[in-house]
């Protein structure tokens, strides 16, 4: 597929970065650390699974969702200015040179490395033949009675294959050939482990699965002929929208369950297929799946088809020493003896930062966990968008409810891919007395916030936690995220204001130190913005640095690019997809973007304004999204407090100063790495756990607004690593 010059050039010109090809150069960002030597051999392995499991959820939400207009001739123009169709054709085009990256990367660069790293991929024919023995024992055993041939012919439906699964499409005719040929699907079974482990000569063998069946599949098929057995897989598409009702009970939560089940009837929207495929089923498949070339993407033969089964190694507990080892965590700031003082006791006297993961998750459990115990605590008020497996979050909310406490609790079951689980949570704690809110209409509630009532002698306290990052222990220790705990009354009256409005039926009119969405978190950001450009355009001092996920909101960039071309500096932090366009002249000169790409997935959001010098600082849970403005529930939360504001200060610093994470989004959409220039290395992910109040200063963010130099070859990594085929066309 070769894209035309018009497209190109439609691409190069427009004011805005494709939303969908930017995220592609962010998993672009995610392979080069499978990329870097620097690494072990298992840590890249780990990345290349996470660039592969990045790609999977691609493919099922970002292309499904264009398929949702091109099946249903629905209007859609991209941001790069073009169509439905021509944008299809370019987004699997980058897709299928991404794809060829991984491809290439693992049989040319890694896989020659697992020797020397003490385990080998292998095949199954290369095993002696007491080993092949062992294979076939375990074939038999194990696997041979798991499978099930399903034959598609005149008498028999062309049977429902899972998506993301591994499928032998295997052709087959009567050993008297008077029959027709015949087609059969066997799905490997998803809970069985990738590989089959041999213990040889001091290291560790796997046998990826798939082949041996392929090696045994003739006992699936008694007298025939089997003319041909191919691997493959498929990627169906998972987004839809819900037709919400007013009758959540009775409507909502029904069609929710409906639609999770036709996440596994999707369209189909990739076919990967292992080496050459045979051209009948090939043909089928085509014709069935209503799809063509560009969906095909084509799996070299001694490559691996899925690269998230790496995980089965990665994970494998003999390797453990050979992955990143995470630090323990320190003590919060204003938190520092975290095991001796009592958390209420410390919240009554002082506003607490949390950092996570270098500041642990504990001081939240433990505060839900006492209030659970506490004979003073009435209520707890908690929004939950995604759990920990065996959450002890949910444990202290069934404890409180137990306990005769009123426990309100709003679960947005719409959480993407966590809707089940959600689903089956909440209804769990309905069932012990808790008062469960499913959703708030048409909206998804991201924002994160926990409230706990507290009767205390005469008077009664609220404490509060807010944050960017979900009640998650697991994922705590590998996010970056702030959370902020506090009794600050100000505070208190918006937070429960805000759950009146989830809860009930309430609008508020204005609130102190909360700036909400869908209420007009878009139109305060705007304000501030313009209040940037106009202290430039007077010749006053002005600047905006933000960190956040995503950048895709048209009007606050339209607004971003007004500032820039009045002088105000701006320095953007977007780990991942950014569809402004910095540096653009004329658009964009004072627009910087970095995206901190490494051990620590990036989550945390933070906004700061310089205003003259009396700068305001916002985190929170939202993206500069037109889904977090228009369609969620979202909260930025004012930090005021002197120390925790030169903590959120020092935090922007670290992020702008890293030289070892750090890509410098170029004007044409591209990433380059930050260069260090004859600089020490500064890794924010391992500086982190060194800070302390008596070298935390008091930064003016005014002097991180100079250039960043970057290196390489302007595709995301430097010229010395694996050729990038990204930019081709």
């Amino acid at each position: 597929m070769i894209l035309t010059e018009r497209i190109k050039k439609q691409i190069a010109t427009s004011p805005y970065i494709s939303r969908d090809l930017s995220w592609l150069k962010f998993n672009d960002r995610v392979l080069d650390q499978a990329k870097d030597s620097s690494k072990t051999v298992l840590e890249r392995l780990k990345f290349l699974a996470i660039s592969a499991s990045n790609l999977d959820e691609f493919f099922t939400i970002r292309v499904g969702s264009l398929y949702n207009y091109i099946d249903y001739g629905k209007q859609r123009i991209d941001y790069s200015g073009l169509r439905e169709n021509p944008f299809r054709q370019v987004l699997l085009h980058q897709s299928r040179l991404y794809a060829d990256q991984q491809q290439d990367l693992y049989l040319n660069v890694l896989q020659p490395a697992f020797e020397k790293s003490g385990f080998i991929i292998s095949q199954f024919k290369k095993l002696s033949t007491a080993e092949k023995q062992q294979a076939v024992d375990y074939f038999e055993s194990t696997i041979y009675p798991m499978l099930t041939p399903m034959v598609y012919d005149s008498y028999h439906t062309f049977p429902i294959l899972n998506s993301t699964r591994l499928v032998f499409g295997v052709v087959t005719r009567s050993l008297d050939k008077v029959e027709n040929k015949k087609l059969s699907f066997i799905q490997v079974p998803s809970n069985i482990p990738r590989f089959y482990e041999l213990e040889k000569d001091d290291k560790t063998f796997f046998i990826p699965v798939e082949d041996i069946i392929l090696n045994n599949i003739q006992h699936l098929f008694r007298n025939v002929e089997i003319l041909s057995a191919n691997l493959f897989r498929i990627t169906r598409n998972g987004d839809f929208t819900l037709d919400e009702s007013d009758d959540i009970e009775a409507n909502f939560l029904d069609e929710l369950k409906q639609k999770l089940k036709t996440r596994r009837t999707g369209r189909v929207v990739r076919l990967e297929v292992s080496g050459r495929p045979n051209a009948w089923m090939m043909k089928i498949l085509k014709e069935r799946w209503q799809i063509d070339d560009d969906n095909i993407f084509r799996i070299k033969k001694k490559s691996l088809v899925d690269f998230t089964g790496l995980w089965q190694i990665v994970k494998h507990p003999q390797f453990k020493d050979r992955l990143y080892e995470m630090p323990d965590p320190v003590p919060p700031l204003a938190y520092p003896k975290i095991r001796e003082e009592n958390i209420f006791d410390v919240l009554q006297d002082r506003d607490v930062l949390l950092h996570h993961p270098y500041n642990s998750i504990e001081p939240v459990i433990d505060l839900l966990e006492k209030a659970a115990d506490d004979p003073g605590v009435l209520a707890i008020k908690i929004t939950i968008y995604r759990l920990a497996d065996d959450s002890r979050v949910s444990s202290a909310l069934l404890k409180a409810a137990e306990n005769g406490k009123h426990v309100s609790v709003l679960f947005e079951v719409k959480a993407r891919f966590d809707e089940e689980n959600n689903l089956r949570e909440a209804q769990r704690l309905q069932k012990a007395g808790c008062f469960v809110i499913y959703g708030i209409s048409s909206f998804k509630t991201h924002t994160k916030l926990l409230l706990i009532v507290r009767k205390e002698g005469t008077r009664v306290r609220r404490y509060l936690h807010l944050s960017s990052g979900n009640y998650n222990e697991s994922t705590s220790k590998l996010y970056t995220d702030l959370g902020l705990l506090t009794t600050n009354e100000t505070l208190a009256h918006d937070v429960s204001e805000f759950f009146n409005v989830i809860t009930g039926h309430s609008l508020p009119s204005v609130y102190k130190s909360l700036i909400t969405a869908p209420k007009d978190m878009r139109q305060q950001l705007i304000s501030m913005i313009r209040n940037e450009t106009e202290n430039a355009r007077q010749g006053k001092e002005s600047g905006i640095v933000i960190k956040i996920n995503s950048l895709q909101d048209k009007e606050t960039i339209d607004e971003m690019y007004q500032a820039s071309q009045a002088g105000v500096p701006i320095k953007l932090i977007v780990r991942g997809m950014c569809c402004l366009r910095p540096g653009r002249k004329g658009l964009s000169e004072n627009i910087q973007v970095l995206s901190i790409v490494g051990h620590y997935l990036e989550h945390s959001r933070i906004y700061y304004f310089h205003n003259n010098g009396d700068y305001r600082l916002y985190v929170g849970s939202a993206d500069m999204m037109i889904r977090s403005f228009e369609r969620r529930l979202e909260s930025l939360f004012s930090i005021t407090d002197d120390l925790l504001r030169r903590q959120v200060k020092n935090i922007l610093q670290f992020n702008l100063k890293d030289n070892v994470n750090a890509y410098v989004m170029q004007e044409d959409g591209s990433y380059r790495k930050k260069q260090a220039e004859g600089e020490p290395p500064f890794n924010l992910h391992k500086e982190f756990y060194n800070v302390s109040q008596d070298n935390l200063e008091d930064l003016d963010l005014s002097v991180a607004f100079n250039p960043v130099p970057v290196e390489g070859n302007g595709n995301g990594h430097a010229p010395e690593k694996v050729r990038d085929t990204s930019e081709a066309s």
